[in-house]
Order: C-alpha cells, then sequence, then structure tokens
C-alpha cells in the first residue's frame, strides 16, 4: 500500500477534529503523513465554552487556548497543525488568503485533500471553506498553462461528514475503517473541551458508521468508521 499524504482543511481550528481525526489517524500507521489546515481558530462562533467560563474572556486568548487544544489533539493522531487566523463568523477568503492557501497546497503536495461541504444551512463557514479549497486545488493543480505556472499532480478530493448530513446534500460513498485508532481519536476530542459536547455525539457517529460500512463490505471486524464523499471520478485501469 502506496503511503499517503494527507491535506485536512477545516474552516474551524477543531473541525478535523471531529470529522476526520480517524482517517489521519489510519493515514499516519499506515506510513503516512498529515497536516492539518485551519483556516480560522473558531474563536467567536465554535468557543462558547470558554467564553461563559471567564467572564474577563478575550479574543486573543481564547485564540491561544484554541490553538493548544487543536495543536494536542492533532498530535494523538500524528498530524501537525497550523492556523492561518482569518477570523471566523463570518471567514472571509481575500485574495491573499487564497493565494496563501495555494501556496501552501503547492508546497505540500498532498495526495488527498478532506475538506467541508459545498452546503451546509447551520454554519456560514463551512461553505466558503469548501468554495475556498475548491478554486485553490484547481489553481495549484489544473488552472493555467505547465510554462508559466507552478503546478502538481491533482490531488484526491473528499468532503468529510458534515453534523446534519441529510441537510447538507452530504451522500457518503467512501468509508475508512478507524477501528485500529478509536482509542486515539476519543483521546484526541477529550482534549477538545471548547465543544467537550461534540464528543459523545461523534463517538455515537463512529459506532453507527462502522455498522454501515460492516453491512456494506461484510467486513465483520469494522467497528468505527468515518464516512467521507468523493468529489472526483475514479480513474482506474480495470473494475
Amino acid at each position: 500500500m502506496n503511503a499517503k499524504k494527507l491535506l485536512v482543511v477545516g474552516a474551524h481550528s477543531a473541525d478535523f477534529l471531529w470529522r476526520s481525526a480517524g482517517t489521519i489517524g489510519v493515514t499516519v500507521e499506515q506510513g503516512g503523513t498529515a497536516t492539518v489546515l485551519a483556516l480560522s481558530y473558531g474563536e467567536r462562533g465554535e468557543s462558547g465554552n470558554l467564553w461563559r467560563e471567564n467572564p474577563d474572556q478575550t479574543v486573543e486568548n481564547v485564540k491561544r487556548i484554541r490553538h493548544e487544544m487543536a495543536e494536542e489533539a492533532a498530535g494523538h493522531v500524528g498530524a501537525d497543525f497550523r492556523c492561518l487566523d482569518l477570523g471566523d463568523y463570518p471567514l472571509v477568503m481575500t485574495d491573499d488568503a487564497i493565494n496563501e492557501l495555494i501556496r501552501i497546497i503547492l508546497e505540500e503536495k498532498p495526495d488527498v485533500i478532506l475538506t467541508h461541504t459545498a452546503k451546509d444551512p447551520f454554519n456560514p463557514d463551512h461553505p466558503v471553506a469548501y468554495q475556498a479549497v475548491e478554486r485553490a486545488r484547481l489553481l495549484a493543480s489544473g488552472a493555467g498553462v505547465a510554462s508559466a505556472f507552478s503546478r502538481i499532480t491533482p490531488p484526491d478530493w473528499y468532503s468529510f461528514e458534515p453534523h446534519q448530513p441529510e441537510l447538507s446534500e452530504f451522500y457518503p460513498n467512501t468509508f475508512i475503517d478507524i477501528t485500529p485508532v478509536m482509542d486515539k481519536k476519543i483521546k484526541a476530542m477529550n482534549v477538545m473541551s471548547a465543544q467537550g459536547y461534540l464528543i459523545d455525539y461523534y463517538t455515537e457517529l463512529a459506532s453507527r458508521r462502522g455498522n454501515h460500512a460492516r453491512r456494506i463490505s461484510g467486513k465483520n471486524g469494522v467497528k468505527f468508521a468515518e464516512a467521507h464523499q468523493r468529489l472526483v471520478p475514479w480513474v482506474v485501469d480495470r473494475l
């Protein structure tokens, strides 16, 4: 099996954790590498616990705490963490921000990019992140003339599962068996106390998706799984 290089792009610093920490852990255990890139810290819209527990809380302190949490959580599944700190609610992707995202994709040369769905009626930042990744991936890999632009091989591209899949036009067509690393995912989720209410939800979801993966594949050893939607066609030499 070829080791993969994975780039996970989230609108906020913890988005990767709930939706793809298991996939990251499996990739790393198989000899691959993973980078988590957050476009913002989610300091305004994703950090309710941090604001409630401290009446003198500041934006900069929330960013610092969320950076530390995300970095530690990413470490539990073997990923590097970085954040562009673009601000959230709303997340705004300027031309400079898009160019920085393109530069990172060119630098990382990922085999696979994971990000949000194109629609999310409950979060205004997630579709913005999807659109930014869509544009940056095209400009880094396909648009322009090779002699005039640096280009990379087009990475495979997936959306990870949103919180409300049935309302976000998410159609899972790829299930990753995360059973061997589920303990790492749980350990990583427990770091993110700023959104601790999501831990039970995503533990249960991993079990439910494991059930779906077993029924689809007949692989009875799958206890936990993460679901993704592949966004580009497969190109193969045989079925």
